[in-house]
């Protein structure tokens, strides 16, 4: 009995303890703002213009949150467009005031200076008739009232976008797994990438499928390792290798 607490001891100092750890040096080595006010809100440019993009489009994008949470996690947000329209419709989650926000900052908008990436795109034909889905989704979203966001283990701003993604699972999108909160549910249930997962109010988990690998979720950080796209995945870092 002590041998296998020793050893799982170890294994969780080496895959989560260790990984945490190390992100957080390079973190805080690093210059910051002070505070959000300090902060670069402003549009990072990785997306098209509207007017020179006239299809439908859905994307999610991500960038690392602010303070010590950056050490660990990302923030995610939904962009929708239809055809034809001449601007982007940004969805997410905040902690003050009413969650759910609707074009409150550029649709690539950098957040807490942070830069974003686009974690999944569906342009085009596909894209379409998906988007009043989402919509709708995104009007059922059940932690929407004020005082209802939680920074862990969710819902937040993650379990928003998860929400959404299992809510339509047509478009097949993936949070990464530092999307802190996406696992906020309790359960068996199918994975956007073809996999299953098992989740206890998103404290505890594991997921695994042919896409997924197999993901060990302890106390919101995530830990594993892919083989259709190869790559190990750490706390803090995310997924090291694969697309």
């Amino acid at each position: 009995m002590r041998r296998a607490l020793r050893w799982s001891a170890g294994l969780i100092m080496l895959f989560f303890i260790a990984p945490a750890l190390a992100h957080a040096v390079m973190w805080i080595a690093a210059e910051r703002p002070a505070s959000w006010r300090e902060a670069d809100w402003s549009s990072a440019g990785i997306l098209p213009a509207p007017g020179e993009a006239p299809e439908a489009s859905i994307r999610i994008l991500a960038a690392r949150t602010g303070g010590l949470k950056g050490v660990l996690a990302v923030h995610s947000w939904i962009v929708l467009k239809r055809a034809g329209e001449a601007t982007y419709h940004r969805y997410d989650v905040a902690g003050w005031g009413n969650p759910v926000r609707r074009n409150r900052g550029p649709a690539d908008g950098r957040w807490y200076s942070n830069e974003p990436e686009i974690v999944f795109e569906l342009v085009g034909r596909e894209a379409e008739p998906l988007i009043p889905k989402i919509e709708a989704a995104i009007g059922d979203y059940a932690w929407s009232a004020p005082g209802t966001y939680r920074v862990w283990p969710g819902p937040n701003s993650n379990t928003f976008v998860a929400t959404v993604i299992a809510a339509v699972p047509e478009i097949r999108a993936d949070l990464p797994p530092t999307a802190i909160g996406r696992d906020y549910r309790t359960g068996i249930f199918g994975t956007p990438a073809g996999g299953w997962a098992v989740s206890l109010a998103g404290v505890a988990g594991l997921a695994a499928g042919p896409r997924d690998g197999l993901q060990i979720n302890l106390f919101g950080l995530v830990a594993g390792i892919r083989f259709a796209e190869p790559a190990l995945i750490l706390p803090g870092f995310g997924a090291i290798g694969g697309s």
